[in-house]
């Protein structure tokens, strides 16, 4: 609301486009989907859309929508056929291959101070590890990535233990048995967010046996999100980051 007033002030809309992204607020309905326009007023930051299991139809509506309010979106779990939908109907359309997203940026990001350090066990859990980082750098993080430092090679991880020791929060991405997370909690006193993967073999029961381990960690500070939840590992380090 205070951008739109600002915006009309500045004379860069008029009174009629003023008034056309008001009655979308709190949110626009498409019968599909209610776009939830006050959700960055609310939270911060836009909501996010979920690609999985939408049509490409309904995804590129969605997206129209949402680009009404000039906000920064992001899309997760994107096929190549999604982006290229995408691409036809936007611009400035940036996407990472390994966690598949999709940003589509219409506003400058506002960097906070801090940092937010993203720790795989595995190179096989990088794409949730990139989810996280996308998600966290838009929302105006500063993001750095250690990668493939996991339990099998220990002496690996503490070659970082300065970027450990200055970071705000760390999360810690892990798939198999998923021990890393209390291993790096053991050594910091920063806040631990676990992402347990659905990597591993059959005994991992795609991430339920890390997610137990991360659960059940004695290393204090160590939370722990949903199996592949990079993205919620993201927006809630930059909530503590904030």
């Amino acid at each position: 609301m205070k951008k739109i007033l600002q915006n009309y002030k500045k004379g860069k809309i008029d009174l009629t486009e003023v008034l056309d992204k008001i009655k979308l607020l709190p949110y626009e309905d498409l019968e599909f989907a209610k776009i939830d326009t006050h959700r960055s007023l609310r939270k911060g930051f836009p909501e996010t859309v979920y690609c999985q299991g939408k049509t490409i139809p309904q995804i590129i509506e969605i997206l129209k929508a949402m680009s009404k309010n000039d906000h920064n979106i992001l899309a997760t779990k994107a096929n190549k056929k999604i982006l290229s939908a995408v691409k036809k109907e936007f611009s400035e359309v940036k996407y990472n291959e390994f966690a598949k997203t999709i940003v589509i940026k219409n506003e400058k990001i506002n960097q906070k101070k801090g940092k937010i350090l993203v720790i795989t066990a595995g190179t096989s859990d990088i794409p949730v590890a990139e989810e996280a980082v996308v998600t966290a750098e838009l929302m105006g993080n500063k993001v750095e990535k250690v990668y493939d430092v996991g339990v099998a090679g220990i002496h690996r991880l503490f070659d970082f233990k300065d970027k450990i020791f200055n970071s705000n929060v760390i999360i810690v991405v892990a798939g198999m048995e998923g021990a890393l997370a209390s291993i790096v909690g053991g050594i910091t006193s920063k806040p631990i967010i676990a992402v347990p993967t659905s990597v591993g073999y059959g005994a991992s029961f795609k991430g339920i046996a890390p997610l137990l381990t991360m659960m059940n960690s004695c290393a204090e500070g160590v939370v722990v999100v949903n199996i592949d939840n990079g993205f919620g590992a993201g927006y809630f380090a930059s909530l503590i980051n904030r």
